[in-house]
């Protein structure tokens, strides 16, 4: 149990980092599938990256093509950081991004465009573009 919550607590952090990421290239005008290869053989890949990307079209089995529908929900990572952060106290380990990353998925969830989907609907709560102009 404790390695499924160190990697979930890991997996929360890459799944909101490459969100904003890829926000953050898009409002600066790159393509999203160009942005997503350059992270992918770079030193940003992660799973949330290359296999669950939160843009739709980029990766064309990642929930965001369905809406966000399926996949892992939001109220399962939520559930995942929750215990890691009560293991971690108990551990004396400190995660300095736990509360951050818990009240990013806390208030997504909040969202009725974001409830009960997946957890990289994240992307959506932090006004992603969904629609290529």
């Amino acid at each position: 149990l404790s390695a499924k919550l160190a990697n979930n607590y890991l997996l929360a952090l890459n799944n909101i980092a490459t969100a904003e990421a890829m926000n953050l290239g898009m409002q600066w005008g790159l393509d999203p599938k160009k942005l997503a290869g350059v992270i992918n053989v770079s030193t940003g890949r992660c799973w949330p990256s290359e296999v669950n990307n939160p843009v739709a079209g980029v990766v064309e089995t990642a929930p965001a093509n369905r809406d966000y529908r399926g996949g892992f929900g939001i109220s399962l990572m939520k559930k995942d950081l929750r215990l890691a952060m009560v293991a971690a106290e108990e551990a004396g380990a400190r995660m300095e991004l736990a509360k951050t990353a818990f009240a990013v998925y806390e208030a997504a969830e909040k969202e009725e465009k974001c409830k009960g989907r997946d957890f990289s609907v994240v992307y959506r709560y932090l006004g992603g573009k969904e629609e290529q102009s």
